[in-house]
């Protein structure tokens, strides 16, 4: 059984999640469970396209998509940043001092989520386009 859309659904769940730990001031989380959302939805791309995706690198996911699925630099770059949170928002050890929850902003909260629904988007329009 292909279950491609519940990764896909996942991933909006994850964007929830984000926007609701934006709210909550955990800024941090929010900017993992963006992170989350595009790993999720990726994965559902995969699947989609009868594929199957390793790892937790959106970068890498979406070069692994067939060439058939065109994948901007802009996305790309989007999803470098994403990257960065998967991590280091979650280990102390990831930062000179303190907890990881302290390291991080609204702006980065809010812009994180902003990357998370375009990956989520992308997904949903290329699945869509590849049914």
């Amino acid at each position: 059984m292909n279950r491609w859309k519940d990764w896909i659904e996942q991933g909006k769940l994850n964007l929830r999640a984000a926007k609701n730990s934006l709210k909550m001031g955990d800024f941090a989380w929010a900017c993992f469970a963006a992170h989350q959302a595009g790993d999720s939805a990726l994965k559902g791309l995969h699947q989609c396209l009868g594929q199957v995706a390793w790892g937790h690198s959106l970068v890498d996911l979406l070069k692994g998509l067939p060439e058939t699925v065109e994948v901007s630099e802009q996305l790309l770059e989007k999803a470098r940043i994403l990257d960065r949170f998967y991590i280091p928002t979650r280990y102390p050890d990831a930062h000179p001092s303190g907890p990881a929850g302290i390291h991080y902003s609204e702006k980065e909260a809010k812009e994180a989520i902003s990357f998370g629904e375009e990956i989520v988007r992308f997904c949903e329009s290329e699945s869509m386009e590849n049914r």
